[in-house]
């Protein structure tokens, strides 16, 4: 224990990442911040009741925040930021249209994670992924390795899921890789997914695996669609807090992560989709995952696509 993470962000993701941190009991305290008055003092208070009924210990705080910076003081010591603050998409809006107003957002938080957090390892889970992950990097000038995305572990988690009941077996059974952006160029990796460790191509014909790459790549936008208000939070929350833990826990589980890449698959100089080791230092290494032809080339292409737009966020 004795470690502390920092939620910013008290929407449905932030929140519900906040609840799943604290469940895991592995922290002391869990910081949760909005620019909502209240509304994260009313979250933590809220699960702070639960502990008894859940049985652990990890203590939540709730704390407003100002757009000078004010409250800010309460992730002081954080060894993990998770930054979820930002507008999610409504139906019929692509990752992309959030990318000004949520530049803004993001920037403002990074700045102020720099200044009360200054040795905190960031996960950014605000869209559009690729580009807010190079933001928060470049607004908090942490080392590279101490600032990365969730995206590989949500896509993945989708796809594992939507192989799962198409062949009518147990998630547990199945096992799936993406890489690539959070977006229209995700490199799903049929190469790397096996059930029951048989390869998928073997035991599900090429059509359909390619009609679930596509149902994966727009995973987000199906559940925007649903809800109408809104947009995913249970799976991606999932994913994020599971992240958290590999770093304050110093696990070195591999994840697929959005991470810096610098030299890996011939691709340098970009945040992208990679598997990479986790641990207290954030990614520890990128994996080079063995990958086919094509695959490559879908990564490098995903690359030059998000390279393009990362470089547009600088100044913003």
């Amino acid at each position: 224990m004795g470690k502390k993470v920092t939620v910013v962000g008290a929407g449905f993701y932030g929140s519900t990442t906040a609840q799943r941190l604290a469940e895991y009991d592995v922290f002391e305290t869990v910081v949760i911040t909005d620019i909502i008055e209240g509304r994260p003092e009313g979250i933590a208070l809220d699960l702070n009741q639960s502990r008894p009924v859940e049985g652990f210990e990890t203590r939540v705080v709730g704390v407003t925040t100002g757009k000078g910076g004010e409250g800010y003081e309460a992730i002081e010591g954080s060894d993990v930021v998770v930054i979820t603050a930002g507008l999610p998409r409504k139906p019929g809006m692509s990752r992309m249209d959030l990318l000004e107003t949520n530049a803004r957002i993001v920037r403002q938080v990074a700045e102020n994670v720099a200044k009360y957090a200054p040795n905190a390892v960031v996960i950014v889970v605000s869209n559009p992924l690729d580009e807010m992950t190079a933001l928060a990097q470049i607004a908090t000038q942490f080392p590279r390795n101490r600032v990365l995305g969730q995206a590989g572990m949500l896509d993945t988690a989708r796809f594992s899921n939507f192989v799962a009941e198409a062949l009518g077996v147990k998630v547990g059974s199945v096992r799936t890789l993406t890489l690539g952006s959070h977006g229209d160029t995700m490199v799903p990796v049929p190469s790397h997914s096996t059930v029951d460790g048989k390869p998928l191509r073997d035991v599900m014909p090429a059509e359909q695996i390619e009609e679930l790459v596509v149902r994966t790549r727009n995973g987000g936008a199906e559940v925007v669609a649903l809800l109408k208000t809104g947009s995913a939070y249970y799976a991606p929350s999932a994913a994020a807090a599971r992240m958290a833990r590999a770093v304050a826990t110093d696990s070195g589980e591999v994840m697929p992560v959005c991470a810096w890449v610098d030299g890996e698959f011939g691709i340098s100089g970009v945040y992208l989709g990679v598997e990479a080791e986790i641990g207290r230092e954030g990614v520890r290494r990128v994996v080079e995952t063995p990958l086919d032809a094509d695959e490559i080339e879908s990564l490098k292409a995903a690359a030059e696509a998000v390279r393009a737009k990362q470089a547009d966020v600088a100044n913003m």
